[in-house]
């Protein structure tokens, strides 16, 4: 179904924003800017300092300077999602308390999610994101080292806690695709997929993992295409990763924000954009041929642009 944007508005756009890496020195100025411009966005945080070597690192919520600047952040209106409880792999106790202290710092439960890298209690992550003959696929290109390696959602494991995910996060992230447009690319997000069932809702997102590449997708040409599609962008970055380096902001970055903050577009964060989906349609469940194509389609894209 085509979606209709709130105020007249031709298209959205949004950005959930990896925090590994990030510290408020190397991504403060790049939400200056997108406040200036009028975006409001997603920021993932880790609540929790890790006791174990960081997978891959980057501040959390114990560091009390960079707390006090996403409250601020929040207060402004841009959403605090969530990066699972910390740097490194959690046990099912170490997740709640996570979740727990997520509530305590921001009022709420997580709206919004992405898995951290190879953190085990990531949900249906690795060969489990993929069905059938698409899993085998998927073990074959990765070299079957995430074969069953990520155990979120298997009860009795140390690491389950999916009846917690299901209950206490509304959207998790998925699949990312080249295509600017998220919702063509996933024009069933958010959906729910019953043989996931601890996850409510899935949503996809368009590649930027670093700098290089969100400018690619968020070139000129492309925010035509949105726009005359009328569509809804997820971005899916690292800001840490070269948006603000030797004390400047990328120039690349910085103009095409201009540009897009000068269309007719709906700048709302992640979980704002996903519930405006489900008010007009419905919660979904993903068909069985429509999960396999998108998983197909993702594979594809896998491929080409490698970890995603």
């Amino acid at each position: 179904m085509a979606v209709s944007w709130p105020e007249g508005k031709r298209f959205a756009f949004t950005i959930f924003d990896d925090t590994d890496l990030a510290t408020e020195e190397n991504v403060r100025d790049v939400y200056a800017l997108l406040a200036d411009l009028g975006f409001r966005t997603t920021k993932s945080v880790w609540p929790l300092r890790g006791t174990e070597k960081p997978l891959i690192g980057g501040s959390t919520c114990e560091d009390p300077a960079y707390l006090r600047w996403l409250q601020c952040l929040q207060k402004m209106d841009f959403e605090i999602g969530y990066h699972l409880a910390t740097y490194h792999s959690s046990t099912r106790d170490e997740t709640i308390r996570g979740i727990d202290r997520f509530k305590e710092l921001f009022g709420h439960d997580p709206f919004s999610m992405a898995n951290h890298a190879d953190c085990i209690e990531s949900m249906y992550w690795g060969d489990h994101r993929l069905t059938g003959i698409n899993s085998v696929l998927y073990n074959m290109q990765t070299r079957f080292r995430n074969r069953g390696r990520f155990r979120g959602q298997i009860e009795g494991d140390r690491h389950f806690w999916g009846d917690v995910c299901r209950e206490r996060v509304t959207y998790v992230r998925n699949f990312v695709f080249k295509d600017i447009n998220t919702l063509k690319a996933c024009r069933s997000m958010p959906y729910h997929d019953e043989d996931r069932p601890y996850v409510r809702y899935w949503f996809a997102s368009s590649e930027g993992a670093d700098v290089r590449s969100f400018i690619r997708t968020v070139s000129e040409r492309n925010q035509d295409r949105l726009e005359a599609e009328g569509g809804a962008c997820i971005m899916y970055t690292h800001f840490a990763k070269g948006f603000f380096d030797n004390g400047a902001l990328h120039a690349g970055f910085r103009e095409l924000m201009h540009k897009l903050s000068a269309r007719n577009g709906w700048f709302v964060p992640v979980a704002a954009l996903l519930d405006h989906i489900v008010s007009l349609r419905g919660p979904y469940t993903i068909t069985r041929a429509e999960k396999l194509a998108l998983e197909r389609k993702w594979l594809w894209h896998k491929t080409l642009a490698g970890p995603t």
